[in-house]
C-alpha cells in the first residue's frame, strides 16, 4: 500500500497495536541519543510523536516532519510545547521545510520506505551543522529477508506498507558519499537473544 495512505489509515491504531519494532526503537533512540548534547533537532518520520515527546525535553528546538497528515494529527494531540514545530512533507521531494542546519537529524523506521538513499543522505548532509549527527534505526534487513514488513490489520484485511530492503552497506556507502562518517552501529535482539534474528539496526553518523 502507498506509504502516505497506509500511515493515514494506520494512525488511529498505531499507538495501541502490539508492535515490538515500534517499542524497541523508542528505547534504542533514547539509549543512543541520551549521551549526546544537541540544541536543534530535525525528526524525519515523527509519526504519532512517540519519540518527539522525549526529543522536546532534550533539544531547545525540534522540527518534526511526517508524510501522513493523520499521524501528525495524533502527534499534535500529545505535544503542544512551543519548541516543537510539526510539518507535513514528502522527503523524496525538495526539502523546502529545511530553513537552517541542525545538530541532529533523526530517522526512526523511515528509510525502509525509501528506494533512493543517496538522494536522502545528500539532503541530510546539507541540513546538518558541522559535527552534527544522523541517527537511523530501521527494521533489520535480516528481518526483511525473512519476510517481515511494516503491516497492520484492518476490517478489510492485512495492509502491507510499501517497503524496500537495504543491506547495511547501502546506508554506509550512501552516507560516505554524502560526507558522513559512521561512528556507531548496533543490532538489537528480542529478549537480548543473539541466537535470534536481530530486530533493529541502528546506525549513527557524524558530519
Amino acid at each position: 500500500m502507498n506509504v502516505q495512505n497506509a500511515y493515514n489509515l494506520w494512525a488511529d491504531q498505531y499507538d495501541t497495536n502490539q508492535n515490538k519494532t515500534r517499542d524497541m526503537e523508542a528505547l534504542v533512540l533514547r539509549e543512543t541519543l541520551g549521551p549526546l548534547v544537541f540544541n536543534s533537532c530535525l525528526e524525519i518520520g515523527c509519526g504519532t510523536g512517540k519519540n518527539t515527546v522525549w526529543l522536546q525535553t532534550k533539544a531547545q528546538q525540534v522540527v518534526a516532519v511526517d508524510f501522513s497528515e493523520e499521524m501528525l494529527s495524533k502527534a499534535k494531540e500529545k505535544i503542544s510545547q512551543p519548541n516543537v514545530q510539526f510539518l507535513q512533507a514528502d522527503i523524496t521531494e525538495p526539502w523546502h521545510f529545511v530553513k537552517q542546519q541542525y545538530d541532529v537529524v533523526i530517522f526512526s523506521l523511515v528509510l525502509e520506505h525509501i528506494d533512493d538513499l543517496n538522494a536522502i543522505f545528500k539532503k541530510v548532509s546539507e541540513s546538518l551543522n558541522p559535527n552534527g549527527h544522523v541517527y537511523i534505526a530501521e527494521l533489520h534487513p535480516f528481518k526483511q529477508y525473512n519476510g517481515s514488513k511494516a503491516r497492520f490489520e484492518t476490517a478489510s484485511g492485512t495492509q502491507v506498507v510499501t517497503c524496500f530492503t537495504h543491506p547495511v552497506s547501502d546506508f554506509v556507502i550512501a552516507a560516505k558519499q554524502a560526507g558522513l562518517e559512521l561512528v556507531g552501529l548496533e543490532e538489537y535482539f528480542d529478549d537480548q537473544d543473539r541466537n535470534k534474528i536481530p530486530r533493529i539496526l541502528q546506525l549513527l553518523f557524524k558530519k
